[in-house]
C-alpha cells in the first residue's frame, strides 16, 4: 500500500497563501483518484479536493475559488495551493488514495497543520 506524507504547512495570516505537498512512497501513474482532507478541533474530517488521472479536479463549496489541487506523477507528488487563507482553513490537512466512488481506500499519513490567525 502506498505510503502518504504531507508537508508545507504553518501558520499565515488570513489572506495569505500556502502550499501543501503530498509525497507518495510509489508511483502514483496508476492512481486514479486522490485527494485532500481536513480536520479541525472537535469537528469530523472532511474532502475538500479531489484529483483524477485524467486531470479533473472537484472542490468543496467552502474552499472552490481559492484552493487548487494537482498532481506531478513524475515527482509522486500531489499539491494543494491554497491562496486567500480564513481563519476557518485552520485544521490538519491530509492526503490519501480515493476509489471512483470517493470512498478511502488508502491509509492516512501523519498530516500537516495550518493556522491561519485573523
Amino acid at each position: 500500500q502506498v505510503q502518504l506524507v504531507e508537508s508545507g504547512g504553518g501558520l499565515v495570516q488570513a489572506g495569505g497563501s500556502l502550499r501543501l505537498s503530498c509525497a507518495a512512497s510509489r508511483s502514483i501513474f496508476s492512481i486514479n483518484v486522490m485527494g485532500w482532507y481536513r480536520q479541525a478541533p472537535g469537528k469530523q474530517r472532511e474532502l475538500v479536493a479531489v484529483s483524477t488521472s485524467g486531470g479533473g479536479t472537484n472542490y468543496s463549496d467552502s474552499v472552490k475559488g481559492r484552493f487548487t489541487i494537482s498532481r506531478d506523477n513524475f515527482k509522486n507528488t500531489v499539491y494543494l495551493k491554497m491562496n486567500s487563507l480564513k481563519p476557518e482553513d485552520t485544521a490538519v490537512y491530509y492526503c490519501n488514495v480515493l476509489d471512483s466512488y470517493y470512498h478511502i481506500v488508502g491509509s492516512w499519513g501523519q498530516g500537516t497543520q495550518v493556522t491561519v490567525s485573523s
